[in-house]
């Protein structure tokens, strides 16, 4: 049999980042071939998998995983693909990192991981799955917040957010780290009337 030749691109990078990040995964997979480099940068220095992972086009990531693509890659913004699987909440994209083994420790702009954007947006499902990793369920950011006090500061108290409340504390996060006033979770959820929370924090 005769080996296939690589496809020709007159633009394999430009074209390997525009497919991923409109999720074009057949694109993406021939601009790999092609031989676009997987960590080429836009503009503003994001990676293809980190505009993959904006989008949540989960095929275009999953080819570039396969090829090798860093979960790690930081752009202008301190972002990486790990990293904004905490805002969109895609348990879906974080199944096709994880076997990449992101660092899970790497911070965003505000000193935080991946879990504080998670509980802030209330993305119960995204924290069941990734809590389930050695991930520092009381990691504190530059502002002194825990996902938990993330969670009941930036989170509106309904529903969602007394889950995600709940799933933090059985995954072992300390209600007692209180901010850098020292006000703690239970009181910032007293002080805003979100019964339910307090409730599950008392």
């Amino acid at each position: 049999m005769t080996e296939t030749a690589a496809p020709r691109l007159a633009n394999p990078d430009g074209t390997l980042l525009t497919a991923a990040a409109t999720g074009d995964a057949a694109t993406v997979d021939l601009a790999v071939r092609a031989g676009a480099d997987v960590e080429a940068r836009d503009d503003h220095r994001r990676t293809a998998l980190l505009l993959a992972a904006t989008g949540d086009h989960v095929g275009a990531a999953r080819v570039l995983v396969a090829a090798g693509a860093d979960p790690d890659a930081l752009d202008d913004r301190s972002d990486t693909p790990w990293l904004v699987t905490g805002v969109t909440g895609s348990v879906a994209m974080a199944e096709v990192l994880l076997p990449a083994h992101p660092d899970l420790t790497i911070r965003n702009r505000y000193g935080g991981i991946s879990i504080i954007p998670a509980a802030e947006r209330g993305h119960v499902e995204y924290l069941q799955r990734v809590l389930q990793t050695d991930i520092d369920v009381n990691h504190v950011n530059d502002l002194g917040w825990t996902a938990l006090l993330e969670a009941v500061i930036l989170g509106d108290g309904g529903a969602r957010h007394q889950d995600t409340v709940r799933v933090l504390l059985e995954a072992g996060a300390d209600p007692a780290i209180a901010d850098h006033d020292g006000v703690t979770p239970l009181e910032h959820a007293r002080s805003r009337g979100y019964t339910e929370i307090a409730r599950l924090l008392e």
